[in-house]
């Protein structure tokens, strides 16, 4: 491994379940096809997101990419307890 590279069991994906209005385009291109629809219901009556298989998640990013209310990202692990105290 590189001295820069990225390892992907450093990095974690978050879900901001409020932020969540239930697009699908996360669904659409998880070249994994691990993202899912729970049966939760957020404030404003969307069934956010959440990882069916994360031992399945190469944590590419492109979720996070491609969501347009950035409801869902990749992080590093540390940083984790900083962005969900945003939401």
């Amino acid at each position: 491994m590189k001295k820069d590279e990225v390892r992907p069991d450093s990095r974690q994906v978050v879900i901001i379940a409020e932020r969540c209005k239930e697009c699908g385009f996360c669904i659409e291109f998880c070249p994994k096809h691990i993202i899912v629809k729970s049966t939760e219901i957020n404030s404003k009556g969307y069934h956010p997101v959440r990882l069916n298989d994360e031992a399945q998640c190469t944590r590419c990013d492109i979720c996070g990419m491609i969501c347009p209310d950035f409801a869902i990202c990749v992080v590093d692990i540390g940083e984790q307890q900083e962005i969900r105290g945003q939401s």
